[in-house]
């Protein structure tokens, strides 16, 4: 799972930095087996600093991260797997 093409949303391309997204796939990627077709991201500043909650449901996973960032932004994201490809999307536009 998530082992396929990605690919990510308009949204996603307009408001989330390409370093912070690399950063969410890499969490996806180092997460232990098995996974959740369905990642949850919740992005907020913290100071200047990005905080990450990175959880999913079946099986239960939650990891949070606090990462320097110059810009950081507050968003809600999933990433899905669909057994073909794997989309990264603003909750907004699920």
């Amino acid at each position: 799972m998530f082992g396929n093409n990605r690919y990510l949303t308009c949204g996603v391309d307009s408001s989330i930095p390409l370093e912070l997204q690399l950063f969410l796939w890499d969490c996806v990627d180092r997460m232990p087996a098995p996974k959740d077709y369905l990642q949850v991201f919740e992005l907020s500043p913290e100071g200047k600093m990005q905080s990450i909650t990175h959880r999913s449901e079946e099986p239960e996973y939650y990891r949070s991260y606090l990462i320097p960032s110059d810009t950081p932004v507050t968003e809600k994201l999933y990433i899905i797997d669909d057994g073909d490809h794997s989309t990264m999307l603003l909750a907004s536009e699920y």
